[in-house]
């Protein structure tokens, strides 16, 4: 979908590369699962872990071609500041460095929030417990009870 809308020029790139390394990082997380889950004999496990170099892979060459689709777009937007004056460039270049400190601190604005994020989802993962003060510590391990499988539902 990604794709898709960068290609309708209704997305952004960035959210491309985000995808890309949400898929790889995915599958690294189904491979490590499947290591402690199969057997060390397994064929299937090795099947998997090629695939997810493969899948690796190609996400690494959707970021390497959408940073250098990006790149060439950018390089036909060149500014061009020839017919302005001294007192107009001197007023750009101000408006410039306010856009930036704007920027700069909306970035660490969403740099805090993506902290916040992260918390909560590890938190929810059962991997992270938030404290009250907000801070997140190491969930206790499960008991071996607790990884027993519920018992089935019975039919009425």
């Amino acid at each position: 979908e990604s794709a898709d809308r960068v290609v309708l020029h209704t997305g952004k790139y960035e959210e491309l590369i985000v995808c890309s390394h949400e898929i790889a990082a995915s599958t690294a997380q189904l491979v490590a699962a499947s290591k402690v889950k199969a057997e060390k004999s397994s064929r299937n496990l090795g099947r998997l872990q090629e695939c997810s170099r493969n899948v690796n892979e190609m996400a690494a060459n959707v970021v390497a071609s959408t940073k250098s689709g990006q790149e060439q777009i950018e390089e036909k937007d060149t500014m061009d500041f020839s017919g302005m004056s001294l007192i107009k460039l001197k007023k750009e270049e101000m408006e410039t460095q306010v856009k930036v400190l704007e920027l700069e601190k909306r970035l660490e604005g969403e740099r805090v929030r993506l902290g916040e994020l992260r918390k909560r989802h590890y938190a929810l993962a059962g991997t992270y417990e938030v404290v009250e003060d907000g801070e997140a510590k190491p969930a206790p391990a499960p008991r071996r009870g607790i990884l027993k499988k519920p018992p089935l539902a019975q039919k009425p």
